[in-house]
C-alpha cells in the first residue's frame, strides 16, 4: 500500500503547470541529470548562475558521475558504508526530481528492493509541524496513516528517511544539543526528532537522504554525512535529449537548440532544467507561430516573454475580470523583491500579507498564473507559496523594482532599508533611471554569494524599449522617466575596472550584454583571431573582458598555453597575474620558456590554493623560478586544497635546496603528485639522497619521476 501511494504520488511530473491540467508521467519526459560525487565535501555557496558559468565547460573526465539509483552505493573501488548522503545543488536545479525518480523507480520494483520502506518527509510539509510535539511513529503515522498497523521499526526492515528541500527548513536543528532521544514512541519537538535521527541516535541503521541549496548545506554537521553529492542539473547532451523529449516536432526541437546554442548566455542556462522548460515554452510557441516581436536572445527577453505567456492563461480561461494583470504582476513583484532581499525561496501567509496580497487573492494568483507563482497543500494541510524558480521570483523583482521607479518615482533599496511594518517610506525624488541602476549595482557587488546577480541583469534588460513594448501587451501603464542607457555602460566599465574579481567582472561583463553593448567583447574576440594579442598594450577594462571572453567561451577550458599571451607588450609574470582566474579554471597550465620568474610562482601559488582550482598539471620546464619559487611551489603541494598530479620542472636551474623542498613536499600526507619531471637540472649526491628519502615515505604517491 505504501508503494503504490507513493507511486500515485510521485509518477507525474508536473513542470510548474496547473495539476487541473493532463500532467506529464515522469518516465516519458525524464532526463538523466548530471550527478557527481563531492571529493572534498566542500560547498559552494555562490548564486547557481555563477557556478554553471564555469561548471559548463569542465572536463566530464575529472568528476565522479552517480546515477540517481546509485545514490547509497560505494562508487567502484571505494570500500566504505554509506548511511547519510547529503545532495546538494542549486535552486531548481533538478535535487527534487531526482529524489521523485529514485522514489518512482523503487515503488515500480525496478531498482534499490533490498530497501523495505522510503519515508519522503519535505522540510516544506515538516515546517508545518514546527509547534508540535510527536513521537517518530506518530510523526510517521500523520504523513503515512497506511503504515499505523506495521512495526515499521523492527529489524526486518530496512528503512530510508528522504528529507528533501533543507534549505526551506524553518526548524531550529541544533546539533550541538544535548538532548539524547533512543525511542521511537518517545514524544519530541520535531527538530529534536530529526537532528536525533540524523545523528543516529534514532534508528542507527536506517539510512537518510538530505537534499539542499548550497548556502544551507552546511547545517548538517559534515561528520554526520558519509556522502556529498552535487546535482548539476544537464550536462550538453542532456540539454538536447531534454528538448527532443519535450518537443514532439522534431524540425521544431532541432529549431530551437540552434537558437539556444547561437546565444552562449541562453546555452549556459539551460544547464538548469526549469530555463529548459522556460525556453521550450517560449520559443515553441514563436517559432512554431507566425509570432510579432523578436526572438529572445537574452535572459531578460526570454523572461519577459515567459511572463507575457503565462498571464495570457488568465485570459482564456477566464479566471475572474476582478483582477487586474497590474495589480496582480506588482503584488507578486513586491513579495518577490521583499523575499529575495530576505533570502526567502518560500512564503507563509504572513509573508504575503507583508506584501499587500490577501490569502484568498493568493488563491486567485495561484490558479491564474500557476506556472509562475504556486499554493502548494502539504500532506500536513497547510499552505505554502513560492514562485516555480528562483529567477523567476528575480526577474519579477527587477520589474517592480522598474516599475516603482518609472510609475511612482520610488526607488526599492531605500524602501527595503524600512521595517516590513512600516508604512513611511523615505520620500525621494530621482533625477534619471540610472540612479536606481547605480545603487542596485552596488548592492550586488557588495552581496558574498551573487544573490543580486540575476536580479541586476533584469533590471537593466528591462530599460530596454524593446522589452518595454512587449510588457505593454499586459501593463497599460508604464511609466516613462529621463534615461541615458550609456551612462549605465559607463557606469558599469567603471565598476569593472574597480573590481578585478572575476566573480563581480564576469555579471557586470553579462549586465553590459543586456543592454546590447558587446564592443569591449567584440574588440577582445578580434585580438584573439587575429593572433597578435600578445603584441598588444592592453588596458585594465581590456584585461578584465579578455578573462571574461576566456571564461565564458564555448571552448573546453582544458589546456592554457601563456605564449599567445606575452610578446614586446607583456611579460609572462604580469600576463599570469591578469590572467590568474583563467589559470584556475583551467586543468593543464603550459609555461614552458616563458621567463617565469619567483613573481610568477607566487600568483601560481596562490591560484592553486583555491578551493575552485581545476589545476592537474603545471608545465614551467625551461624558465627560471629560483629557489624561492620552488619553495613556494613545495610548499603549495602540502595545501590540502591542491590537487596538481603532475609538475614538470625540466631546465629549470633545480638545485639541491630546490631538491629539498620538494623532498618535504613529496612526504605531505595531502600532497596528490603523481608525476615530477626534473630533467635537464644540475642535482647533487644530497638532493637525490633527498628525493629518495621522499620516495620511501608512505604519504609520496608519486608514480613516475623523470
Amino acid at each position: 500500500m505504501l508503494k503504490l501511494n507513493l507511486k500515485k504520488k510521485f509518477q507525474c511530473l508536473y513542470e510548474g503547470t496547473a495539476k487541473q491540467q493532463t500532467p506529464t508521467l515522469l518516465n516519458e519526459i525524464y532526463t538523466e541529470l548530471y550527478i557527481t560525487e563531492s571529493e572534498s565535501g566542500e560547498i559552494n555557496n555562490e548564486h547557481k548562475v555563477r557556478q554553471i558559468e564555469t561548471q559548463s565547460r569542465r572536463a566530464a573526465t575529472e568528476d565522479k558521475p552517480i546515477k540517481c539509483n546509485d545514490i547509497f552505493r560505494p562508487l567502484p573501488g571505494q570500500d566504505k558504508a554509506i548511511r547519510t548522503v547529503l545532495t546538494n545543488g542549486g535552486a531548481s536545479i533538478g535535487k527534487t526530481v531526482t529524489v521523485q525518480k529514485f522514489i518512482v523507480d523503487w515503488a515500480e520494483g525496478k531498482e534499490n528492493q533490498d530497501i523495505q520502506l522510503i519515508f519522503p518527509l519535505p522540510f516544506r510539509e515538516l515546517n508545518l509541524m514546527k509547534n508540535k510535539t510527536p513521537s517518530l511513529s506518530g510523526l510517521l503515522h500523520v504523513f503515512f496513516p497506511e503504515t499505523k498497523e506495521m512495526e515499521i521499526f523492527s529489524n526486518d526492515y530496512k528503512v530510508l528517511f528522504i528529507f528533501d528541500g533543507l534549505d526551506e527548513c524553518r526548524l531550529s536543528l541544533d546539533f550541538q544539543s544535548d538532548v539524547r532521544l533512543c525511542d521511537v514512541s518517545k514524544s519530541a519537538s520535531v527538530d529534536v526528532l530529526l537532528m536525533n535521527l540524523i545523528v543516529g541516535n534514532l534508528l542507527p541503521s536506517a539510512l537518510i537522504w538530505i537534499t539542499s541549496r548550497p548556502a544551507a548545506a552546511d547545517l548538517i554537521p559534515s561528520k554526520c554525512v558519509h556522502r556529498v553529492t552535487e546535482v548539476r542539473g544537464f550536462n550538453e547532451p542532456q540539454k538536447e535529449e531534454y528538448f527532443r523529449k519535450r518537443i514532439s516536432k522534431k524540425r521544431l526541437a532541432e529549431k530551437i537548440i540552434t537558437h539556444l546554442k547561437s546565444s552562449r548566455s541562453l546555452y549556459i542556462m539551460c544547464h538548469i532544467p526549469v530555463f529548459c522548460w522556460i525556453s521550450a515554452t517560449v520559443l515553441e510557441k514563436m517559432l512554431s507561430e507566425a509570432e510579432s516581436g523578436e526572438i529572445p536572445k537574452t535572459l531578460t527577453q526570454m523572461y519577459t516573454r515567459f511572463l507575457i505567456i503565462q498571464t495570457n492563461i488568465k485570459h482564456e480561461k477566464d479566471y475572474e475580470k476582478k483582477v487586474k494583470d497590474e495589480d496582480m504582476i506588482l503584488k507578486l513583484g513586491k513579495l518577490a523583491f521583499q523575499q529575495l532581499v530576505k533570502g526567502n525561496l518560500i512564503f507563509f501567509e504572513k509573508d504575503l500579507r507583508e506584501s499587500g496580497i490577501d490569502v484568498t487573492e493568493a488563491s486567485v494568483y495561484s490558479g491564474l498564473c500557476t506556472q509562475i507563482f504556486r499554493e502548494e497543500f502539504g500532506l500536513y494541510q497547510g499552505k505554502i507559496f513560492c514562485f516555480v524558480h528562483l529567477s523567476i521570483q528575480e526577474h519579477l523583482a527587477a520589474l517592480y523594482a522598474h516599475l516603482s521607479f518609472t510609475n511612482k518615482e520610488r526607488n526599492v533599496f531605500d524602501q527595503s532599508k524600512q521595517s516590513p511594518f512600516s508604512k513611511i517610506l523615505i520620500q525621494k525624488k530621482y533625477a534619471s533611471l540610472s540612479e536606481l541602476h547605480q545603487r542596485a549595482m552596488d548592492e550586488a557587488l557588495h552581496s558574498k554569494n551573487g544573490h543580486l546577480d540575476l536580479f541586476l541583469r533584469f533590471l537593466l534588460g528591462l530599460s530596454l524599449g524593446s522589452n518595454q513594448t512587449v510588457l505593454q501587451e499586459v501593463l497599460t501603464q508604464i511609466g516613462g522617466c529621463s534615461y541615458r542607457k550609456e551612462e549605465t555602460v559607463d557606469f558599469i566599465k567603471q565598476k569593472i575596472m574597480e573590481n578585478p574579481s572575476p566573480k563581480r567582472s564576469i555579471n557586470l561583463f553579462h549586465c553590459l550584454n543586456e543592454l546590447g553593448d558587446d564592443s569591449l567583447m567584440q574588440e577582445i574576440q578580434d585580438y584573439l583571431k587575429s593572433g597578435h594579442i600578445g603584441e598588444t598594450k592592453l588596458s585594465c577594462l581590456q584585461w578584465s573582458a579578455l578573462v571574461y571572453v576566456l571564461l565564458t567561451s564555448e571552448q573546453k577550458m582544458d589546456v592554457f598555453d601563456l605564449k599567445q599571451f606575452i610578446g614586446t607588450q607583456n611579460t609572462a609574470d604580469e600576463v599570469l597575474q591578469k590572467l590568474l582566474p583563467v589559470v584556475k579554471k583551467s586543468r593543464s597550465v603550459q609555461l614552458s620558456d616563458c621567463g617565469v620568474t619567483d613573481e610568477g610562482c607566487a600568483a601560481l601559488a596562490s591560484a592553486l590554493r583555491s578551493n575552485s582550482s581545476r589545476l592537474r598539471e603545471l608545465n614551467l620546464t625551461g624558465n627560471r623560478p629560483g629557489v624561492s619559487g620552488l619553495h613556494l611551489l613545495s610548499d603549495l603541494l602540502k595545501d590540502h586544497h591542491c590537487k596538481l598530479e603532475k609538475l614538470k620542472l625540466s631546465d629549470c636551474g633545480v638545485t639541491d635546496e630546490g631538491c629539498a623542498a620538494l623532498a618535504s613536499a613529496l612526504r605531505s600526507n595531502p600532497s596528490h603528485l603523481k608525476q615530477l619531471e626534473l630533467s635537464g637540472n644540475e642535482l647533487g649526491v644530497s638532493g637525490l639522497n633527498l628525493l629518495s628519502n621522499g620516495l620511501k615515505d608512505p604519504h609520496c604517491k608519486l608514480e613516475k619521476l623523470k
